[in-house]
């Protein structure tokens, strides 16, 4: 992933704890998100930037935004309680 803005290798060894993916419960939705994400084929599901460009600023890898989206739905399902958007909205 040339040209893209590249987080930090989950597997870095740091001061604590001795890995970042350590700070990650085994049973945590994000690791299902992750897998999921990495399977997909982008490119033939038409998302654009796949490719990066070649001028301009290095742009986050499209499955980057993807997890993060995906992973934000799943946070804001939670605390929603299953509720669809708007329906807390009072009628008159």
């Amino acid at each position: 992933m040339k040209r893209f803005v590249e987080g930090e290798e989950r597997s870095q060894v740091t001061l604590l704890p001795e890995c970042l993916d350590d700070y990650i419960a085994e049973d945590n939705p994000v690791r299902v998100v992750d897998a999921f994400v990495e399977e997909l084929d982008l490119q033939a599901l038409g998302f654009e930037g796949v490719e990066p460009a070649d001028t301009g600023r290095p742009s986050y890898h499209p499955s980057v935004l993807l997890k993060i989206y995906i992973y934000g739905y799943l946070k804001w399902q939670q605390v929603q309680g299953g509720q669809q958007p708007g329906s807390q909205l009072h009628t008159a």
